[in-house]
């Protein structure tokens, strides 16, 4: 297995966590679950077959979208095909990141996986991914990339002020920071602001909390019960029926069941 990152300049570090290229990383498991983590990706197959999503109540329907696609904002796990991410090539933006790149409001892309070529038009498309296949080396890939993400730019590159300050506060204590107090913070309307968050990041203000707490609690989680209790304090759950309703519609399962089936990625449960 190959396994590279990369951390593009500015401006694009404003925007893009990192760049990211696997070759060749076969897992045991045919399908698992990507919990939500309040961000977006960019990701290229590259194989042939195409990306693939199942239903998350019938395993034996699935959707093929394509060599490209962006998984928007998502509120609930996907389950994925392992093979088909097995060579694979993309862009984990940050929060808010993906709004200059895009013709549509982040919010538009909630609970989605697109193919790229709805959203960048089938010949860019393309043309990308072709360029990507072609390239010799990871780094290669990754300069593809920026140059695709720095022409793309279809608005100012810049968060609009109350969104960047209340993904700020957010992001540093999902579990304490009231959205009604940090939104009267940004001197804007509760609806007004809202609006605006949805439209950048994808989710509304309590949504992204609540699923950047749950982000925050995969790390610390590794023991019994009561650990498992401890961890939900500490993270800002107020009792063990909230932690466990959340952690239940973000991963599918229970925090047990999670850490017997839990691989190597936090974020992935197999299936």
């Amino acid at each position: 297995m190959i396994y590279r990152t990369y951390i593009p300049q500015t401006p694009l570090s404003e925007f893009v966590e990192l760049l990211w290229f696997q070759e060749d990383y076969f897992l045991p498991h045919t399908i698992e679950r990507a919990v939500p983590t309040g961000t977006m990706q960019l990701i290229f197959s590259m194989h042939e077959s195409g990306l693939r999503v199942y239903d998350r109540q019938d395993h034996r329907r699935s959707r093929n979208l394509g060599g490209a696609l962006l998984s928007g904002t998502h509120s609930r796990y996907v389950v994925i095909d392992t093979a088909s991410v097995a060579s694979t090539v993309g862009v984990h933006f940050k929060a808010g990141g993906v709004y200059p790149f895009l013709g549509v409001d982040a919010d538009e892309l909630r609970d989605a996986d697109v193919p790229l070529e709805a959203l960048w038009g089938t010949k860019a498309a393309e043309l990308l991914r072709e360029r990507l296949l072609e390239a010799g080396t990871p780094q290669d890939r990754f300069g593809f990339l920026e140059q695709a993400l720095l022409a793309r730019v279809a608005r100012p590159p810049a968060r609009h002020p109350a969104v960047a300050y209340a993904l700020e506060e957010f992001q540093s204590a999902p579990s304490v920071r009231s959205v009604k107090e940090v939104g009267e913070r940004t001197g804007l309307s509760q609806r007004r602001f809202i609006q605006l968050f949805r439209r950048e990041v994808g989710l509304t203000p309590k949504m992204f909390c609540r699923v950047r707490r749950f982000q925050k609690v995969l790390p610390l989680i590794g023991g019994g019960r009561s650990e498992l209790a401890e961890v939900a304090l500490r993270c800002g759950y107020f009792d063990q029926a909230h932690f466990t309703r959340d952690f239940r519609e973000f991963s599918g399962t229970t925090p047990t069941d999670y850490l017997a089936r839990r691989g190597e990625h936090a974020n992935h449960v197999p299936l």
